[in-house]
């Protein structure tokens, strides 16, 4: 039977499609949240990580591939979610880390990282060799492009072990992070160059006798017409889409892959994947989410516990970031005041690169331990996490600090999970 990540351009076929979102963080409680809905929801879980995140010296979040993997089935584990379910994904696997290197340089990393990937389990992997190198000119042609796509596709399969690994290939969008450009410039993939993306990758991978590769290549990135910036969303119009979706109708076993998902409206997930977006990727709303609840808490902190005893966790995140200003300086512009504003409250949320720092866990650590002290009253949770109050006069939701965070990363998840995403007691009760 094809895995399931094949299946999706069968049921498209069909007439039936369903979906898959792909949750891209590393953040535990993102996971528990993520672990936590597919279970509620009896559904596979898709999680990824990116080649800036997880690589194999360690990427901003000091874990390579089997360090990710193993944190993910260590969650799972403790919510009694089956590792089975999980389907492992490295996101823009390629060059990009070491793109001030030379290309020789800098494709020998993206080759070991990928080869690492592999070996760790991760089953889908986009092969995104699109980024130029120290000496290179954007963008690079189509040819160099898929050619060193498929050394990388060449490195994952000789490190499978015989497992079989699933393809994603094609960048229309913008590296990790989210937009910097005016939304209003956003432009949806044309046909005519997704195609020849699709033939230019297919006669290079069959030239380099990855014929057998190719076949598992189950989905290609596209720009659907949905972005984020710093403060605004483009949202989803499948009108736009039309020309571009003939080509799920032209080439054979793929879906489309829809980058930035994030922040859409609820009903636009269901029409993504009605329209062939297989596969919607989701993660800094995931972690803005996170950082509501947080700050959510510290608000109530505030009301009970005497300042000298509280967590300033809002104050502590901002020294950080001032400390440390590589992962927001070259993102976040303006007056201090603006810069100060997006800081802490911007779509594509660089605090989350924060999150793992030893002064901010110890601020989450001080803020739940002074919660879980006292008494929370629900008057003051409606004046700051007013679903999960709702939740809890429901009787569906205890009033524990962790509790309340989980919950209100979950309200980010469930749109995606609500928008025909297949279930596993469903004809889909076998991943593979």
């Amino acid at each position: 039977m094809p895995h399931i990540l094949q299946r999706m351009s069968i049921a498209l076929r069909d007439g039936a499609p369903f979906g898959l979102y792909s949750v891209c963080s590393a953040h535990p409680l993102v996971l528990r949240a993520a672990v936590l809905q597919a279970l509620q929801d009896d559904t596979p879980l898709l999680v990824e990580a990116t080649s800036n995140q997880v690589n194999q010296f360690g990427g901003y979040s000091g874990m390579r591939p089997a360090d990710f993997r193993d944190l993910v089935f260590s969650v799972a584990r403790s919510q009694g979610y089956s590792t089975a379910n999980i389907i492992l994904g490295g996101d823009h696997l390629g060059p990009n880390p070491w793109s001030h290197l030379p290309a020789d340089e800098a494709m020998q990393h993206a080759e070991e990282m990928v080869a690492e990937y592999s070996r760790a389990g991760f089953a889908k992997i986009h092969l995104d060799a699109s980024m130029a190198c120290c000496g290179e000119h954007a963008p690079l042609p189509d040819a160099v492009v898929a050619e060193r796509a498929a050394r990388l596709c060449r490195a994952a399969e000789a490190a499978s072990e015989g497992a079989p690994r699933f393809y994603v290939i094609g960048t229309e969008v913008p590296v990790p992070g989210g937009a910097t450009e005016c939304l209003a410039e956003l432009e949806v993939t044309t046909y005519e160059r997704a195609s020849q993306t699709m033939a230019v990758h297919r006669e290079i991978f069959a030239s380099a006798g990855l014929t057998a590769a190719w076949s598992r290549v189950i989905a290609l990135v596209v720009q659907p017409g949905v972005e984020f910036n710093h403060d605004s969303v483009a949202d989803y119009v499948s009108a736009k889409t039309i020309a571009l979706r003939e080509l799920l109708s032209d080439a054979e076993n793929i879906v489309f892959e829809a980058h930035s998902t994030d922040y859409q409206r609820p009903a636009a997930f269901a029409e993504l994947v009605h329209d062939g977006f297989g596969i919607l990727k989701v993660g800094p709303a995931l972690t803005f989410a996170l950082r509501e609840a947080l700050f959510a808490l510290e608000r109530i902190e505030q009301e009970l516990v005497p300042p000298g005893q509280s967590s300033d966790l809002s104050n502590v995140l901002e020294r950080e970031m001032l400390a440390h200003p590589e992962h927001w300086v070259k993102h976040y512009h303006g007056t201090p005041q603006q810069q100060k504003i997006l800081r802490r409250y911007s779509y594509s949320d660089r605090i989350r690169y924060y999150w793992g720092t030893a002064a901010a866990l110890s601020a989450v650590d001080k803020l739940l331990q002074n919660l879980n002290s006292i008494a929370i009253p629900e008057t003051l949770l409606s004046a700051v996490l007013s679903a999960q109050y709702q939740s809890v006069r429901r009787g569906g939701l205890r009033i524990t600090p962790e509790a309340l965070i989980v919950a209100k990363i979950q309200q980010a998840i469930q749109p995606y999970a609500a928008a025909g995403i297949c279930r596993l007691t469903d004809q889909f009760s076998q991943l593979v």
